[in-house]
């Protein structure tokens, strides 16, 4: 016998404000249902999990990045909430679904605690998959970053890449200071924040790597005829002992020396020359090293000197969350 079940164009609009579903997929399933609200949202999110299962092994890269911070800022959170293409990652609706799962992370420490809370009825987890069947596109939460602090900043670029920072101390005009810090781990990708963080073993095998390439590089520019690349000895602050300093030294005083320069200018010019051995030797600091990055502002100073700038503070620690 044919369905004569009559749908309103209220229940469907209904449907629709509640899951976000197209109006004749609403529709469809208030049909299913027989205009049972709730059976409609059951048949929405079958046909979600239909759809999640036949696009599981799609990649998620594209999407949104989202940061939220506590009222009193001692709490941040970062997500990323994948899809397939860059057209829905820019979509309205989906934005607004990425805002507002980041606000119900920021009540949560951990990535399967988040999955597990209540998103409207069901959990979080559940409602990726039914807004899988509504736009179409495997979704996934691809990252997950909480940071808690005395102060916590944010920033996020274009919602393609989201940084917490955290600081031990509410100083004069923090909130600056904490959105310079995160603008700058958003643009410059430190992955640690001090050389000291470094383990040797992989400051070792990074230089041997580094070297090598250079090297490999050299071969061919002396081919070519072109001015040849420094090969540098070291790759950051932690392989500069007070030893290799003396010797960087002496042999700046040999170079003046052999140069002809007045042994009484030599206080003048032997800072810059150990300013310029250093910054030559911590390539891989300025890389991946917050504090001892160039600051982005004001390249003339390293970030941890701009936090000096501010007083009593120091960075605690940061996260940083990006497409891909």
């Amino acid at each position: 016998m044919e369905n004569t079940v009559k749908i309103t164009a209220a229940e469907v609009n209904k449907l629709r404000k509640a899951t976000g579903a197209g109006m004749m997929d609403c529709k469809k399933a208030l049909v299913e249902a027989e205009g049972d609200f709730d059976k409609a949202i059951e048949v929405l999110r079958k046909k979600g999990q239909k759809v999640a299962a036949k696009r599981a092994d799609r990649e998620s890269s594209e999407g949104a990045a989202v940061a939220k911070i506590n009222a009193d800022n001692t709490k941040g959170v970062s997500i990323v909430l994948g899809c397939e293409t860059d057209f829905v990652g820019k979509n309205e609706n989906f934005l607004k679904l990425a805002s507002d799962l980041g606000d119900i992370a920021l009540n949560h420490s951990n990535k399967e605690g988040f999955l597990a809370a209540d998103f409207g009825g069901m959990t979080v987890a559940e409602k990726l998959v039914e807004q899988t069947g509504v736009i179409g596109e495997k979704l996934d939460i691809n990252a997950f970053e909480v940071l808690e602090a005395a102060y916590v900043g944010s920033y996020v670029h274009i919602n393609k890449i989201a940084a917490l920072v955290g600081l031990t101390a509410k100083v004069d005009n923090v909130e600056v200071l904490a959105k310079d810090l995160a603008m700058q781990i958003a643009s410059m990708g430190a992955t640690t924040l001090s050389y000291k963080d470094f383990d040797p073993a992989f400051v070792a095998s990074e230089t041997e790597a580094r070297i090598a390439v250079i090297e490999k590089d050299n071969i061919e520019l002396g081919r070519l005829g072109k001015t040849l690349k420094n090969v540098p000895q070291y790759i950051s602050m932690s392989q500069i002992t007070d030893d290799v300093l003396a010797k960087a030294e002496e042999a700046a005083k040999a170079e003046l020396k052999a140069e002809g320069k007045p042994e009484q200018i030599w206080d003048r010019i032997l800072p810059g020359k150990m300013d310029r051995f250093i910054s030559d030797n911590t390539t891989l600091d300025k890389e991946q090293c917050l504090l001892d990055q160039n600051f982005i502002k004001d390249e003339k100073m390293t970030v941890a000197k701009y936090v000096d700038t501010y007083g009593d503070v120091a960075v605690t620690a940061f996260k940083r969350v990006a497409l891909g």
